[in-house]
């Protein structure tokens, strides 16, 4: 292509876009169809010179025209209740659904590897030893230690205010950094699954295993769930990296990453959730099974809802995607 040639054929037609888009008044309907004529064939001219003759001046121009006129087309799209009901009810659990050949195997091997640390660290005195001072691994563990009072040694509403704070932070970061090929969700994975094998470790050899557990599982099956869905949905976009499939990487990386960012905000919801329940039920006076089975019941609701929920929006093409007219503008062509 000569692009000297190319933009001296078209510039005309571009000058006039822009001059519609700058009108203050309202077009005349021969007006508006103009623009969309306009429009479409801007958008193929674009097209054509990212793929044969890319300017950045000119691609720039173009780019920022053909998604003015856009804007102007389509008009803008308020979010309301509507988006907010269909996000909970499809597009959230949807994207959760798709993403299972993903959290599901990182949630067990995750298990199996904070289980195996916890055995480890748990019949290996000297692996202890390691970790702290024998004194120090008394008061953590002793009747009213540490890890019994680490959950009730604030406030209950500050304290459910950070931890889903931090636990989504975490959640964020496995979903943000999915996109450097999933190798740092790795890291975010195994750091929160150490911590989990130390303390069911350093628990067990003191003999109380139960403790312990009666004050992870109320909380810790929603707050870990949520936790493996992030880091699942990280991997798969660090995946679409290698093999993007039959889309364009570009194309399948938006798609990806809008998906993720929608459920960075279902997450948000459930890890808010599970503060809660660490805030106010894993510290309080109920006995341990009354706790543990609320935890339970939580966690199955999710599933419940991810499976029941999500496998039907897929099936009725749902992705998780945003909706069509929210999407990044494609390259339409002129009839």
């Amino acid at each position: 292509m000569d692009l000297d040639v190319f933009v001296t054929a078209h510039h005309h037609e571009w000058d006039r876009l822009d001059h519609l888009l700058r009108r203050g008044r309202r077009l005349t309907g021969a007006e508006a169809d103009e623009l969309v004529a306009l429009y479409q064939r801007t958008s193929t001219h674009l097209s054509q010179i990212q793929s044969s003759a890319p300017d950045p001046q000119l691609t720039s121009r173009l780019t920022q025209l053909v998604a003015r006129a856009r804007a102007t087309v389509t008009g803008t799209r308020r979010a309301s209740w509507r988006d907010a009901a269909r996000f909970l009810t499809a597009g959230f659990p949807a994207a959760v659904y798709r993403a299972r050949r993903w959290w599901v195997p990182a949630a067990l091997i995750s298990t199996a590897l904070a289980a195996i640390i916890g055995w480890w660290i748990g019949t290996h005195p000297e692996v202890q030893s390691s970790l702290a001072a024998p004194e120090t691994l008394r008061d953590m563990t002793r009747p009213g230690g540490e890890y019994e009072t680490y959950y009730s040694s604030h406030p209950a509403a500050s304290f459910a205010a950070q931890v889903w704070t931090n636990n989504a932070q975490a959640a964020a970061m496995c979903l943000v950094l999915g996109a450097f090929l999933g190798l740092p969700v790795l890291w975010v994975l195994f750091s929160n699954m150490l911590n989990l094998g130390v303390g069911i470790g350093l628990m067990s050899s003191a003999g109380r295993l139960d403790t312990f557990l009666g004050l992870i599982l109320p909380h810790g099956l929603l707050e870990l769930t949520a936790v493996f869905v992030a880091a699942g949905t990280g991997l798969r976009l660090g995946w679409t990296v290698i093999d993007p499939g039959p889309r364009t990487r570009r194309d399948a990386l938006a798609e990806e990453g809008r998906a993720a960012l929608g459920m960075a905000m279902g997450l948000a919801l459930v890890l808010f959730v599970s503060g809660l329940l660490e805030a106010f039920v894993t510290p309080s006076g109920l006995p341990t099974w009354a706790r543990i089975t609320i935890g339970v019941v939580a966690e199955l609701a999710f599933l419940l809802y991810v499976y029941v929920l999500g496998s039907r929006a897929v099936r009725e093409g749902e992705t998780g995607d945003v909706e069509e007219p929210d999407r990044s503008a494609g390259v339409p062509t002129a009839a």
